[in-house]
């Protein structure tokens, strides 16, 4: 308690500890110091002195709003207070308000006439607002032609959709979307919506896009002019291309409004009124959207993506789940209805393949946001009550709708339809369903069958009343769509095994002959894709099995005939492509087997899981390369840029974490596994991210970056490299990603800019600390091919740390890899900045022996590094020079100018005389005269 009252009462004491911070580099310990000692500070110019220090840590932070803002409360207290004035001055130039930094810097330049630094800001920026005012007129006028263009009847289609693409362009960076805001950009995009015509329509809705890309005033006055139901009803066409420009248009405005997108506009952000009318609003529209005839199945699909994108909370943490709530609320009745309709009936919604098991993830999403058993029970009444509502005994379409909408239910929140299945009246109904004459009865019964026996270890009720149903439907039924469904059922139920060889549910040979029907229906080009669908869930199933699996890969036919179905527009098959793959490559995780404990099991009569004789690493390595073969990465490559809500993220983690461990582990690579890798490394699970981003780090390790990752893809690849350098990853993942990181920093600035930009040299640097020698040496090596950049040099030149330090203690360690990337770092490091070849003296005490060292090393690039360096020190300060040629390092250098000319090493050779030529040029040694 005494403690607090202390901090309360001596803002002094924190103000020095914050700049003792600030001195050290310690940025975020200076802000705290500083704003404790904001709080407690009564006198007014002492606060303004602090609120002026906490500016510069903002500045250093990159935070220019917030240094803004602390500059100005201290220019409040003294309007002459010359360092707070140019503190919001290069704040303000960061935020791109040139013409305020410029009245900050101009009143600097009178306080202090004879500044340098001042008369050049003012140069520059007096500059910058000149090249700003012409290009401002010039962007004028090229938006206003742009308009005439378009609205122009006699201008040909290539100008106008040149026209388009340039209006496009221009609205995706922020000074050209305002000026076609502030031009009456809005209302002249509206009327071209109004046209009527496609590519007119189109470049309308892109171009709004980019206007309202983070921008909340713009997203703002955008809604409101354009109007919800009128974006609505763009949105509803049958016009995949205008529906897709549509709803990103649509995530756009709701990001912008709901803070997602994280960048920060500045003040005018304050001038928005309350959002959360607007969202609501947004969801309200896109919940009648999916229940409406009126709308097309591109537009409906895309409506459930933005409900199952923008709906659920993104982090379980924040417990506000206020959105699922109101979407149940409003809602969720909406979505059964989807889930309900049967395409084969009329007067149906029009659906795309997808759109039901859209509907059903949106479903699942929902019930997983839910954060208590009285918000769940709602969830599971309210479908209760939706699916007793369809029931009539003189209406069987009414029956089947209720029955599709439990295979709905079960395919998102199983649990949900496990327990609604068990209801009186649904099994009966089933029965009554499989019984009838008419194929969509049957087809919507033995679906729902198949559905409900999804998880075996919950689906009791169902598996020991539907198996003689589909026993009895496949033996009986001349139909081959209900008999191929009736098998994937039973094959569900034959696999609960797994791949335990010792629990086999069928007879010996009964699996291959199911995977063998499979197999030729998956050929069949006169069944319709939907069915063929059918046939590849099967396999996913029996491939459990080794025998299976082994057949499956040697009919080239079946897996191409699988990848083609991978690629079409029907994503509903990806999950069952994606477990077929997972198990003929056993990619999936396994408990590692302890020999004692599967002896205490056995002694204690437990099961103990058996590993099939074609489980084996070479019977599975076999099994790679056939897919390989028959084109699984081109497929793989389509299958992850799939629409984000049916590509789930069990699916995505499923092809990352599994499937290309697997193929890398016998050093495959394609192409089009990087196509695949990318997304997956970007989006979905936490596991499934790291495993792509690991896969990726391997490419990048042992292969040349520029072939591997060509044109711009290269630089799409730093941000899962550096994903990789946590502490809670383990030491492979971190020891490929700093291999990586260090080919891509070799190859250009971009590169290493962007590599700086992902926040990854701070944990270089920790890196460097490690105790674990390979990950110690890959970090050195990065932060050699990193140096050459000024923002990494300015770090060591800072005071009160120990980053020099380490470096030329690195230089002194046994491990000669260690030693070249270290020297080669402090080589290039005293080039660049002659105050760190003076620093270099004040470190460590061991310093000069550690030179001389490298100077006399038996490896003549390390030998070559160290001569360079003490070149560099030679050529950086007259003392230290000569402190140098005083000491034994001048024989060393004598020694190795006068070796004979060797190829292997010249450069040292080189080097050492350029050394003694430098001594020579200022009078420290003088040459031996003939």
């Amino acid at each position: 308690m005494n403690l607090t009252m202390g901090e309360i009462a001596d803002p002094v004491q924190f103000k020095e500890e914050g700049n003792k911070h600030f001195q050290a580099g310690e940025i975020d310990k200076a802000i705290e110091c500083y704003t404790k000692a904001i709080k407690s500070c009564k006198d007014k110019k002492a606060l303004a002195v602090i609120y002026r220090n906490r500016s510069a840590c903002f500045l250093k932070k990159e935070n220019y709003n917030n240094a803004v803002s602390d500059a100005s409360k201290a220019i409040d207290v003294d309007a002459a207070d010359i360092k707070a004035l140019y503190r919001r001055c290069q704040a303000l130039e960061k935020l791109g308000k040139l013409d305020m930094a410029f009245k900050d810097v101009q009143r600097c330049a009178t306080l202090e006439p004879k500044n340098k630094t001042f008369l050049e800001t003012l140069r520059r920026l007096g500059a910058d607002i000149q090249q700003k005012l012409k290009t401002t007129f010039s962007t004028d006028s090229r938006v206003q032609n742009m308009f005439d263009i378009l609205f122009s009847d006699e201008s040909d289609k290539e100008k106008q959709e040149k026209a388009a693409n340039n209006l496009i362009v221009l609205a995706r960076e922020d000074a050209g979307a305002e000026r076609i805001f502030q031009n009456n950009g809005v209302p002249l995009l509206v009327q071209l919506i109004d046209t009527g015509k496609p590519e007119m329509i189109l470049a309308a809705i892109r171009t709004l896009s980019g206007m309202c890309t983070g921008h909340r005033a713009r997203a703002t006055a955008i809604i409101h002019t354009v109007g919800i139901s009128k974006l609505c009803s763009i949105m509803a066409v049958d016009n995949e291309e205008i529906v897709l420009a549509t709803a990103n248009l649509f995530q756009c405005v709701y990001d912008s409004l709901s803070g997602g997108d994280k960048r920060n506009y500045g003040k005018e952000e304050a001038l928005v009124l309350d959002s959360s009318k607007d969202l609501k609003d947004i969801l309200l529209a896109l919940l009648e959207m999916i229940a409406s005839k009126k709308v097309s199945g591109h537009g409906r699909d895309q409506a459930l993506n933005l409900l199952t994108k923008n709906v659920p909370r993104k982090d379980k943490k924040n417990t506000d789940n206020s959105k699922g709530l109101f979407t149940i609320d409003h809602g969720l009745k909406k979505i059964l209805k989807v889930c309900g309709q049967v395409p084969d009936l009329p007067d149906q919604l029009p659906l795309t393949e997808n759109t039901q098991l859209i509907a059903s993830v949106l479903l699942n999403k929902l019930y997983d946001d839910m954060r208590c058993d009285p918000e769940r029970d709602h969830f599971r009444d309210t479908c209760d009550e939706y699916i007793k509502s369809k029931f009539d005994p003189n209406d069987m379409d009414r029956n089947i709708h209720a029955i599709n909408t439990l295979s709905g239910i079960l395919q998102g929140p199983f649990d949900v339809g496990n327990v609604l299945a068990g209801r009186q009246g649904v099994m009966e109904m089933m029965v009554a369903l499989c019984g009838s004459e008419r194929e969509v009865d049957q087809l919507v019964a033995v679906e729902a069958l198949i559905h409900a026996s999804t998880k075996t270890s919950k689906a009791s009720f169902f598996i020991s009343n539907g198996v003689t149903l589909l026993k009895d439907m496949y033996k009986k039924t001349k139909n081959e769509k209900i008999k191929i469904r009736a098998l994937v059922g039973l094959c569900k139920l034959g696999s609960a095994g797994g791949d335990d060889y010792s629990m086999r549910q069928f007879a010996e040979g009964s699996t291959e002959k199911l995977a063998k029907q499979c197999r030729k229906w998956l050929c069949n080009p006169t069944l319709d894709v939907r069915t063929r669908k059918w046939a590849v869930e099967g396999l996913a199933y029996l491939t459990n099995d080794a025998d299976v699996k082994d057949d499956f890969v040697e009919d080239e036919a079946a897996l191409r005939a699988m990848f083609e179905l991978a690629k079409s527009k029907d994503k509903t098959i990806l999950y069952a492509v994606a477990c077929t793959l997972v198990n003929c490559t056993n990619s999936y995780d396994k408990k590692e087997i302890i020999p004692e404990m599967v002896q205490l099991a056995k002694f204690s009569k437990q099961h103990v899981p058996e590993q099939h004789p074609k489980d084996k690493k070479d019977f599975i390595e076999r099994r790679v390369k056939r897919l390989l073969k028959a084109g699984v990465t081109s497929a793989l490559a389509v299958m992850v840029k799939a629409d984000n809500s049916i590509l789930t993220d069990q699916t995505k983690e499923m092809l990352a974490s599994r499937y290309f461990s697997k193929s890398f582990e016998i050093k495959t690579f394609h192409y089009y596994v990087l196509q695949a890798l990318l997304p997956l490394a970007l989006e979905g699970t936490d596991k499934g991210k790291i495993k792509a981003s690991h896969a990726l780090a391997k490419i990048a390790a042992v292969s040349n970056p520029e072939i591997a990752f060509p044109a711009e893809r290269i630089y799409e690849v730093v941000r899962p490299l550096v994903s990789l350098l946590n502490t809670e990853r383990d030491g492979l993942e971190n020891f490929e990603a700093l291999l990586g990181l260090t080919n891509l920093a070799a190859l250009n600035d971009k590169l290493r800019v962007k590599i700086l930009k992902e926040k990854a040299l701070p944990e270089i640097e920790n890196y460097m600390f490690e105790e674990h020698d390979q990950i110690r040496q890959a970090a050195t090596e990065c932060m050699c091919n990193l140096v050459s950049c000024k923002e990494v040099q300015d770090r060591y030149l800072e005071d009160g740390n120990d980053k020099l330090k380490l470096l030329v203690l690195l230089c002194g360690e046994d491990d000669v890899q260690l030693q070249r990337a270290a020297a080669g770092a402090l080589a290039m490091l005293t080039a660049a900045q002659k105050k760190l070849a003076v620093k270099i003296t004040k470190v460590t005490g061991q310093w000069l022996e550690i030179i001389q060292r490298l100077c006399i090393h038996d490896n003549p690039e390390i030998q070559h590094r160290g001569l360079v360096t003490v070149f560099n020190m030679l050529d950086a300060d007259e003392q230290l020079a000569k402190k140098l040629i005083e000491c034994e390092l001048l024989e060393i250098l004598t020694y190795v100018a006068k070796l004979e000319d060797n190829p292997k090493k010249q450069d040292a050779i080189n080097a050492a005389r350029a050394c003694l030529s430098r001594a020579m040029d200022t009078g420290l040694i003088k040459p031996f005269s003939n």
